[in-house]
C-alpha cells in the first residue's frame, strides 16, 4: 500500500504521539486563536485549515479561542463574523469556544507566582527608556529595576491592578537574560497598564497580559498538545517554552511554526483592510474585492474552492506569495462542475428575426449543466424579438470576424436556430439600435436539416418578451500593483480605479428571476453566464425586484501551472 506523504507538522505529531513520545496515548489537541479586531481573510484561512484540519485528520480536537487580551479595536461584531466564517468553511469547535480574557485571573496569579520566584519584576522605564536600554548584539540590556526586591514588586503589581498608576508608568517584565542573542528573551514586558474598556470584561481590568505571556498559558490551561502558529513566532518559541517551564501550568504544549500565505494584488494586513473600510474606499469588510472570507463568499467563492486552494499550497517553512490567479483557478474548477449554465446579455442590443411569425413564441429545452446530466433540463422561450450582446454584431467586420454582420456568415443561436444577418436599424444620430436577421426554420436546436457545416460563431441570447432586467458587477484586482503592501503607508496609492464596473440594463434569462435569494452566511448559487463567466446573486443588495449579480470569476483561466 502506497504511503501518503505527510507534511512536517504531521511528521512532528507522529513522533510526539508514538511510543515514548511527549504525548504518547494522548488525543491531538490544537486551537485556532483569532484576534477579534477584524474579519478573517484568505491568509487566516491557511492557519484555520491547518489547525482544524490537523485535529480532524488525527481524530482530535480543535478549540476556538478568541485572543482578546488586547482590548483595542476588539468587538463582538468580529466575534460573530469569525464564527460564521469558520462554520461556512465546514469546521466546528463543538463546545470548546473560549476567550483569552477567560483566563485573566489565572494569568495574573501565574504572574504573581513568577514574581515570588524572583523571575519577574516591576519596571518603571518609559517606552523610550526601555528602547534606549535594550542594548545591541554586543551589549546587554540594562534596567535599574531588575534587582527590585520581590516584596516591592508584589506590592507595585497589586497596585497596578488596582489602578493606582497611569498608563506607561509601570510594566511587569520577565527576568530572563539581558544578554540573550534573541531579543525576545531580554527581560520582555509581560504586563502593561491600559485604561480601556474591554468588550467582555468592561472596566474590571486595567492591566493586560502581553500575547507572548498569555498565549502559552492559555494553551497549557486548555490542554493543547500542539500550538500551530505562523512563522513570525519562531523567534518567540524560546519565550513560549520559558513561560511553560516557569509557571505552574498543568501541561506542556509544543509550538510548531509554518509559513504564512501571501497572495499578490491584495493585502493581508487587518490594519490596511480596516483603513480601506473606514475611509469608504470599499463597500465594507464584505466588499467582493476584499480578501476577507465574507467578501469572497459574497463574490461567489465556495468553501470547497478555498479549502482546495489552501490544501494545494501545502504546508511549508518557506514564505512565498501565491498568484491570485490560482485562487481563481480553484473556484473556476469547482463551479465548472456544479454551476447551472444560463444565458445573460450584459450589453444588450435588439435582434429581430424578421421571418419569424409576429406574436408567436415557443419553448426550447436546454441542459442545465452538460457535465451533470442528473441536473436535468429546463425550458426557455424563443420569439421574434431577442437580445444579443452588442459586440456580437459589426456593421463593417474586421478580418476573421465570425459573428453577425450584414451578408456575413451563418451563425448559431445557442440551443435555438441558425440565423443570418440581413442588416441593422439606426437612430437619428446614426447609432445602431437593432440588428436584423432571418432564421432557418429547419434548424431547431441549432442543427441544420441538411447537415451543412456552420462556419459562424455560436451566440448567446435571451428572449426580449420574457427576459428580466438585472444589474451586473464586474470585478478586477483591488490593487494595480502585485505587492501593494511594499508601499507601506502609501499602499492606497496602488488601488485599482478599474476594480469595479457596474453594468445596468442587463438582460438575463427568465429562470434567474426564480433563483433563490442567498441566505446570510452562505454562498449564493453559482451560475455560468455563457461566454461571460461565473456569477452569483449578491447576498447583500439583490432582491426579487432588483436582481444584482456579482461576477465570481471569468471563464478564461490565466493561471499557468
Amino acid at each position: 500500500m502506497e504511503e501518503i506523504s505527510k507534511n512536517f507538522i504531521e511528521a512532528f505529531i507522529d513522533e510526539d504521539i508514538a511510543a515514548g513520545g511527549q504525548f504518547e496515548g494522548m488525543t491531538v489537541h490544537t486551537r485556532f486563536p483569532p484576534e477579534p479586531n477584524g474579519y478573517l481573510h484568505i491568509g487566516h484561512c491557511k492557519a484555520l485549515c491547518i489547525d482544524f484540519g490537523t485535529a480532524e485528520k488525527y481524530g482530535g480536537l480543535c478549540n476556538l479561542r478568541f485572543d482578546d487580551t488586547n482590548p483595542a479595536k476588539e468587538d463582538t461584531e468580529y466575534v460573530d463574523a469569525i464564527q460564521e466564517d469558520i462554520h461556512w468553511l465546514g469546521f466546528d469547535w463543538g463546545d470548546r469556544m473560549f476567550y483569552g480574557s477567560d483566563y485573566f485571573e489565572k494569568t495574573y496569579e501565574l504572574a504573581v507566582g513568577l514574581i515570588k520566584k524572583g523571575l519577574a519584576y516591576v519596571c518603571e522605564l518609559s517606552a523610550e527608556e526601555f528602547k534606549a536600554n535594550r542594548g545591541d548584539i554586543n551589549t546587554p540590556a540594562t534596567c535599574p529595576y531588575r534587582d527590585r526586591p520581590i516584596e516591592e514588586s508584589l506590592d507595585l503589581f497589586a497596585r497596578m491592578r488596582a489602578g493606582e498608576f497611569p498608563e506607561g508608568k509601570m510594566t511587569l517584565r520577565a527576568k530572563i537574560d539581558p544578554a540573550s542573542g534573541n531579543f525576545n528573551m531580554r527581560d520582555p514586558v509581560i504586563y502593561r497598564i491600559r485604561y480601556i474598556e474591554h468588550h467582555r470584561q468592561g472596566t474590571q481590568w486595567c492591566i493586560f497580559p502581553m500575547y507572548d505571556f498569555a498565549h502559552p498559558i492559555q494553551d497549557a490551561l486548555e490542554g493543547i498538545t500542539h500550538s500551530l502558529c505562523s512563522l513570525e513566532y519562531e523567534d518567540h518559541r524560546p519565550l513560549y517554552n520559558w513561560v511553560i517551564e516557569n509557571t505552574d501550568v498543568p501541561s506542556k504544549p509544543r509550538q510548531i511554526e509554518f509559513a504564512r500565505l501571501g497572495i499578490n494584488y491584495t493585502v493581508m494586513s487587518k490594519r490596511m483592510l480596516r483603513e480601506m473600510v473606514e475611509k469608504n474606499l470599499v463597500s465594507g469588510w464584505d466588499d467582493p474585492r476584499m480578501p476577507t472570507l465574507c467578501g469572497l463568499r459574497r463574490r461567489g467563492y465556495t468553501p470547497k474552492s478555498i479549502r482546495n486552494f489552501t490544501a494545494r499550497n501545502g504546508v511549508s517553512k518557506v514564505t512565498s506569495t501565491v498568484e491570485y490567479a490560482f485562487l481563481e483557478h480553484c473556484l473556476r474548477e469547482d463551479l465548472n462542475e456544479t454551476a447551472k449554465r444560463v444565458m445573460a446579455v450584459l450589453k444588450p442590443i435588439k435582434l429581430t428575426i424578421t421571418n419569424y411569425p409576429e406574436g408567436q413564441s415557443e419553448l426550447l429545452t436546454v441542459e442545465n449543466n452538460p457535465l451533470r446530466p442528473e441536473d436535468g433540463e429546463r425550458e426557455i422561450t424563443f420569439s421574434r424579438n431577442l437580445y444579443i450582446e452588442a459586440d456580437d454584431f459589426l456593421e463593417v467586420p474586421v478580418p476573421k470576424y465570425k459573428r453577425l454582420t450584414p451578408g456575413g456568415l451563418e451563425c448559431r443561436l445557442k440551443g435555438a436556430y441558425l440565423i443570418k444577418c440581413t442588416g441593422c436599424v439606426k437612430d437619428a444620430d446614426g447609432n445602431i439600435v437593432e440588428v436584423l436577421a432571418e432564421y432557418d426554420p429547419e434548424s431547431r436546436g441549432g442543427n441544420p436539416a441538411d447537415g451543412r457545416k456552420v462556419k459562424g460563431a455560436t451566440i448567446h441570447w435571451v428572449d426580449a418578451n420574457t427576459a428580466v432586467d438585472a444589474e451586473v458587477r464586474m470585478y478586477d484586482y483591488l490593487f494595480k500593483h502585485p505587492d501593494p503592501a511594499s508601499f507601506g503607508k502609501d499602499f492606497l496609492t496602488q488601488l485599482n480605479p478599474d476594480s469595479l464596473e457596474v453594468l445596468t440594463g442587463c438582460k438575463v434569462e427568465a429562470s434567474l428571476a426564480q433563483a433563490a435569494m442567498p441566505e446570510k452566511g452562505k454562498t449564493a448559487e453559482g451560475f455560468q453566464f455563457m461566454r461571460q463567466g461565473y456569477f452569483c446573486l449578491d447576498n447583500r443588495d439583490a432582491t426579487p425586484e432588483h436582481l444584482v449579480f456579482n461576477r465570481s470569476v471569468a471563464l478564461k483561466d490565466s493561471f499557468k501551472a
